[in-house]
Parts: structure tokens; sequence; C-alpha cells
């Protein structure tokens, strides 16, 4: 990993942690899959955290251009699914 993780910096350290442990997910989807409902409930406090949509996608834009992964599509594939493991490809 050679990219920095979009941080605002008026979250709480908590709340950096978790955005982080989302954006690790979301890497985790890519390289080796992860358990869909570990996935959505780091999504879902990540949309505690950033819960204006035009935020969620400047953040996100931020992170998919810097790491090549994208949050909406895998936030996306685990909404559809219905199998306990997500990967994408």
């Amino acid at each position: 990993m050679e990219y920095q993780y979009p941080i605002d910096h008026t979250w709480s350290t908590d709340e950096i942690i978790d955005v982080i442990k989302f954006f690790e997910f979301v890497e985790a989807a890519y390289e080796k899959g992860v358990d869909r409902d570990e996935f959505m409930k780091s999504y879902r406090r990540f949309k505690e955290i950033v819960p204006s949509k035009s935020e969620e996608k400047k953040i996100c834009d931020e992170f998919a251009e810097s790491s090549g992964y994208s949050t909406y599509l895998t936030v996306k594939k685990a909404k559809e699914g219905n199998s306990e493991k997500i990967r994408m490809k």
C-alpha cells in the first residue's frame, strides 16, 4: 500500500479509525474477499461519520483515485448479493 487514506481532520480519533477500517474492508474485498455482514457493518458506521452523499462521493473518489479500489462497486455488490462473502475482481 503506497497511498494515504482520505481523512477529514475534524473527525475524532475513533471516527478516523472506523473510516480507515472501512477502506481496509474495501481493499480486502479486492484482495482476498470479506464477510458480507462485517463489510456492511463497517459501511453503516462509515455512513454515520459521513452522512452526506456528496461528501461520501468526494472521499470515496479520492480513495479510488489513489488505490484503484471502488468503494461504490464494492458496496453495490454487497447490497445486491446474498452470499456470505464478497470478492471483487
